[in-house]
Formats: C-alpha cells, sequence, structure tokens
C-alpha cells in the first residue's frame, strides 16, 4: 500500500511509521522539519499547506497531528477540517489519531471520560478541543474517515506486545482494570484498520487486554 503520514515526526506518527515500513509499505511523510521517522520518502510541507495534489496517490493518509499548546488547542478541529477537505471525495481514506478523552464511561454514551470527576483538569481542555475535532469529523459523508481513539493510559514508552482488543465509542478495561495502549501496539491497529479498510465512518477505540 502507499501510505502518507501527516505529521510523521510526532511520538506517534513514528511508530506508526515503522509499523507499516515493516510491513513492506511504501510511507511517505509529511514534516515540517527534518524527517525523524523511518518513512522512505519526505514531504516537508506544514500541514495547512498541504494540497489535494499532495495526497493524490495513496491508499490511505494519516493524520497524527498534536498540538498541546494551550493557546492552540484549536488546531485539532482546524487541521483535521483541512486535511478532510483536501481528500473530499477522493478514494483514499483517511485515519485519524484521536484521543481517550472523548470516550463514553459506559454504553448509555451519555457521560464521556473528559467528564469525570477524576479526570485531570491540566488535560481537560486538550480532550474538549479533540472531542470537538471529532464532532466536525462525523458531520463528514464526503471523506472515507476513520477515529481511533487509544487507551486512557497512552504509553509512549510501553513495550510492543503485538496484541490489542478493537473496541467501539466506550472506554473499556483490561483483566487488570487498566485502560492501557502502549504507542507501538496502538501502531499495530492503526495499520491493521489501513490494511483491512472497514470501520469506515466510525469511531473506534484499541487497549491492551
Amino acid at each position: 500500500m502507499k501510505i502518507a503520514v501527516v505529521a510523521a515526526n510526532g511520538a506517534a506518527g513514528q511508530h506508526i511509521v515503522e509499523e507499516a515500513v515493516n510491513r513492506g509499505h511504501e510511507v511517505t511523510a509529511f514534516v515540517r522539519s527534518e524527517n525523524k521517522s523511518k518513512a522512505q520518502n519526505v514531504v516537508v510541507k506544514d500541514l495547512y499547506e498541504i494540497t489535494s495534489d499532495d495526497l493524490k496517490g495513496f491508499d490511505v493518509v494519516v493524520d497524527a497531528f498534536g498540538n498541546f499548546n494551550m493557546d492552540q488547542l484549536d488546531q485539532h478541529s482546524t487541521s483535521l477540517i483541512h486535511l478532510a477537505d483536501q481528500l473530499s471525495h477522493a478514494q483514499a481514506r483517511l485515519l485519524v489519531v484521536g484521543g481517550a478523552g472523548s470516550l463514553y464511561t459506559d454504553k448509555s454514551e451519555e457521560l464521556q471520560v473528559k467528564d469525570e470527576a477524576a479526570f485531570p483538569d491540566i488535560f481537560r481542555p486538550l480532550a474538549q478541543a479533540m472531542s470537538d475535532a471529532l464532532d466536525l469529523l462525523r458531520k463528514r459523508t464526503d471523506v472515507k474517515w476513520t477515529y481511533l481513539s487509544p487507551a486512557e493510559d497512552f504509553d509512549a514508552e510501553g513495550p510492543r506486545t503485538g496484541s490489542y482488543v478493537l473496541a467501539g465509542e466506550v472506554r473499556e478495561f483490561n483483566s487488570k482494570g487498566k485502560s492501557y495502549i502502549s504507542y507501538a501496539d496502538y501502531a499495530i491497529a492503526m495499520n491493521d484498520l489501513a490494511e483491512k479498510a472497514n470501520h469506515i465512518h466510525e469511531r473506534v477505540s484499541v487497549y491492551t487486554a
């Protein structure tokens, strides 16, 4: 497959690129500066300058954008909508690295994780910004999108176990009562979604059993 990873220099982006390359896919990293990923091809370009022509020929475009600057949290929405606009009515699918805060706490789907009293206040604005972006994406029927939320504990340094559980809109816990996934195992799930081409127009989640 031909896969583009936008914001490939980030921690999630680098893991997704490495997993894809190891599977034999041809990967192009879209980065703003010197490439840090293991992609075979590199395009140095600001996300907001990426055009539909730049994304032609790809089977999948992975949006790994993240911004933790409190003054720029709106970019989670503006960047995602920009990429969606460039992929409007295109054959390429858009896979989005999402957040856990917008997952629901139970099957009633009334309360999101970010709204729980125990949710850290310092992360609440970021979680809200990512939730807002997901709400906008849900309205897009002109783009073949899939949004993948990690477990609540998204561990950049965690091991690659090679296994995961794919779930839906509700936060799930493993046998130890943990909502956990490593970046490496998340990258496996993301690449599986890329290869299987399922869950179009859906938000799914992933955790380690």
